[in-house]
């Protein structure tokens, strides 16, 4: 986070401290028994809980891709839907796929010869 930024929550920062930080210590004992929070450390965190970052140690967490829009519901409006007659466990998509492709080719007039009419059955 840049300096400037730092300047200026500071301010606001030190409202969010623990009284423990701001005063200075007492000569009591007790008092330096009781867990004390460093200055920075609060400020780590309050920056964190305030603009909603992560204190992490350093380490690839995979936040960032976590943070990420969620990009199916655009990605499934983009394709058409696809319909398969019949119960579509016993549906091979793979050969109805084939079979829809020669359909289009054989209508453009693309599609490969049938059997024994090729090029050589002419030739004999």
């Amino acid at each position: 986070m840049n300096r400037w930024v730092l300047r200026q929550i500071k301010p606001l920062l030190r409202s969010f401290e623990p009284a423990a930080c701001r005063t200075s210590s007492s000569s009591s004992s007790s008092s330096s028994a009781t867990s004390t929070v460093s200055p920075a450390e609060s400020v780590e965190e309050t920056r964190a809980r305030i603009f909603g970052t992560h204190i992490g140690d350093g380490l690839r967490s995979g936040r960032k891709i976590l943070r990420r829009a969620l990009v199916g519901e655009r990605l499934t409006s983009y394709y058409p839907p696809q319909w398969f007659g019949g119960d579509p466990l016993l549906v091979d998509v793979e050969a109805e796929r084939k079979k829809a492709k020669l359909q289009r080719l054989s209508r453009r007039g693309k599609a490969p010869p049938k059997k024994g009419s090729g090029k050589r059955s002419g030739k004999k």
